[in-house]
């Protein structure tokens, strides 16, 4: 009787497993995005588009590195300049050496993220412009009916970096493009996203997308005083900052805090020590984001976790990207860290010389 009852039981349990997961393609795909590298400051955050800067600023070669790393996808920041073409697509340049590393970073089993990355003025237009927004959707039809012939198995389009708009005018401007796309290219998987700058308290006031095939998308750098210390973008006193601790707690932040002539940054300094940040306050948060995916029914992806390296202790850092990793391949989230040779890098280039960091692969658990 109790082994009849236990069958039922999980009977029951299996069957709300699978309501748990729509019939949608979006949630094998998304397997496809377990541990990814952005390839970044290459065909967008440039003022420098010219063909030979994209040939020699991130390289095909860089792209085998990837996968020899260990990654398994790569997400391609794209500004929309590189698409402002006075011939073909497949005719101009810019877009031909892009489609060239499509094409290899399929030969080397990588799924591709095409991910539109524009700057901050772009955005400012599509929060205030119903023209810049109508701009914007036809950029993506086009877009999507490109690439429309790639493998929607390995290829994905992501509609807005941290698109820096309100909720409900983004909640509306996503959908529009959402649905060009799938005019376009129906069978492709879409990386979606909230509003502002893609934040945990951004995700959890997202209004619901509608259809089904998507992926949602959030970025994770908690806390920013720790991930961003010596950032000369975002908050001011981000730039007075360096050596901040991690974890961070009262005694270990007090060093910090003496160093500071700043009022706001000593305040802000000694939040941080308490509200202990450590591993577990990381795995508290990340388990929270599970939790409303789950309550939406919808696959999950971290496109973006990494600390600026250049005035954070290395031990640090590593203990940060340790601590996020493990979080969100605990919970079952597929990530792609920030960056490959950037500010929050994976290698270091140096005359024409590629090093890669080995720390750090060992803290995503790549060696």
């Amino acid at each position: 009787m109790i082994r009849k009852f236990l069958l039922v039981w999980l009977t029951f349990l299996a069957g709300l497993e699978l309501l748990a997961q729509p019939s949608s393609p979006a949630w094998k795909r998304a397997e496809h995005l377990r541990h990814g590298i952005n390839a970044s400051e290459w065909f967008a955050q440039s003022k420098d588009y010219s063909p030979q800067r994209l040939r020699s600023y991130t390289t095909l070669d860089d792209i085998a590195r990837m996968h020899a790393m260990g990654f398994d996808h790569v997400r391609l920041s794209i500004d929309p300049a590189i698409f402002q073409c006075d011939v073909p697509w497949n005719q101009c340049e810019r877009v031909q050496i892009l489609d060239e590393v499509v094409a290899k970073a399929l030969s080397q089993n990588l799924a591709v993220i095409i991910d539109i990355h524009p700057g901050s003025e772009y955005k400012r237009q599509l929060s205030s412009s119903d023209a810049a927004v109508e701009k914007f959707t036809l950029l993506w039809r086009r877009i999507a009916a490109y690439y429309a012939k790639q493998d929607p198995e390995m290829v994905f389009f992501e509609v807005l970096n941290e698109p820096e708009v309100g909720v409900y005018r983004w909640a509306g401007i996503q959908q529009t493009a959402v649905e060009a796309i799938r005019q376009a290219a129906p069978q492709h998987t879409i990386i979606v996203t909230c509003a502002d700058y893609s934040n945990p308290d951004d995700l959890v006031r997202m209004p619901e997308v509608a259809g089904t095939n998507y992926i949602v998308n959030f970025h994770y750098y908690q806390p920013h005083i720790f991930t961003h210390q010596g950032a000369s973008w975002g908050e001011a006193y981000w730039v007075t900052l360096q050596q901040v601790p991690f974890p961070g707690t009262p005694n270990q932040v007090a060093a910090a805090v003496s160093k500071q002539t700043s009022d706001w940054a000593r305040w802000k300094l000694t939040q941080y020590g308490l509200d202990h940040w450590d591993a577990d306050h990381i795995d508290g948060e990340i388990r929270f984001i599970l939790e409303w995916a789950k309550s939406r029914r919808v696959p999950l992806t971290c496109n973006e976790f990494g600390v600026f390296r250049n005035y954070s202790n290395p031990a640090d850092r590593m203990r940060w990207l340790r601590a996020v990793r493990t979080a969100l391949e605990q919970n079952g989230v597929g990530w792609t860290m920030w960056d490959y040779q950037g500010g929050f890098g994976v290698v270091y280039k140096k005359d024409g010389t590629t090093t890669e960091d080995g720390d750090v692969l060992k803290a995503l658990g790549l060696r």
